[in-house]
């Protein structure tokens, strides 16, 4: 279990690398609970395999920043997905109409919500379509388009015409990224307009996004927020990533993350 949270943790560095650029070995220590030492001996590992490139006091990631595909996003941060997804449908009521982006984090939302009663719910996402294709309570609307094979979901002129014919009461929003004075990162227009009509579609809007999302830019497409809106993320995320959403005025709720690790198993650092 050590080696497997290890292995975790390296693959965090590197993909963080990525989305930063450069990354401190004091933040990197603070972030994962573990010593600068451990964090030297990750980044001398990531820098062996090719991933990373040492820098005073930090790390540059050597590799480009593709698209991840949702069946890779269906590994990581499971457990805070798990914890936003549970409270997002806390705020659910039986009787309203929902929409649903696509992703990891929605999916999860989406079986959360299968055993609801007299609740509409509308995605662009397969596997939330999957997740609720038996819920005898809930209506299903997928807003069919243009299929994104590598996310999985559905965009487009086709989409985006049902859009406009429908309101939400709530709309939940994933993200490749989330800044507080940009707004949601993606990988491609499409996206982020679909993004928008969604959100100026729904009377309620919620951003999902686990800590390592926060304050980060991947790509370049961005999607503009409405005037009032929630972010809700995990306990990861620092006070230096929520800083900005808060004097922005966006409703932060951050959500503990239950540990599934045995009892007794502690990270040694291996």
């Amino acid at each position: 279990m050590a080696r497997l949270r290890s292995e975790h943790r390296r693959n965090e560095i590197a993909r963080l690398a990525a989305s930063h650029g450069l990354t401190s070995v004091e933040e990197l220590s603070a972030r994962f609970g573990v010593t600068a030492s451990t964090i030297r001996r990750d980044l001398a590992l990531l820098t062996a395999q090719g991933k990373l490139a040492r820098t005073y006091g930090g790390a540059l990631s050597l590799e480009p920043h593709p698209e991840a595909s949702l069946r890779q996003r269906l590994g990581e941060a499971h457990e805070a997905k798990q914890a936003i997804a549970a409270w997002a449908a806390t705020q659910v009521v039986p009787g309203e109409n929902v929409v649903l982006d696509g992703g990891s984090t929605n999916a999860a939302l989406a079986a959360e919500l299968k055993d609801f009663r007299g609740l509409s719910v509308a995605t662009i996402g397969l596997t939330s379509l999957e997740a609720l294709t038996e819920a005898e309570g809930i209506e299903v609307i997928l807003l069919g388009g243009r299929l994104r094979t590598v996310s999985q979901s559905f965009v487009g002129p086709v989409t985006e015409a049902a859009l406009e014919r429908m309101t939400f009461d709530r709309a939940f929003i994933g993200a490749d990224g989330v800044r507080a004075d940009r707004g949601i990162c993606e990988k491609d227009l499409e996206q982020t307009r679909l993004k928008e009509l969604m959100m100026s579609r729904a009377d309620h809007v919620y951003v999902l996004a686990h800590g390592a999302k926060l304050g980060v830019a991947p790509f370049h497409a961005w999607a503009v927020m409405p005037a009032r809106w929630t972010l809700v993320t995990d306990d990861s995320a620092t006070p230096e990533q929520l800083r900005p959403f808060e004097a922005a005025g966006v409703e932060v709720v951050v959500v503990d993350v239950v540990d599934l690790a045995p009892e007794g198993l502690e990270d040694t650092g291996a």
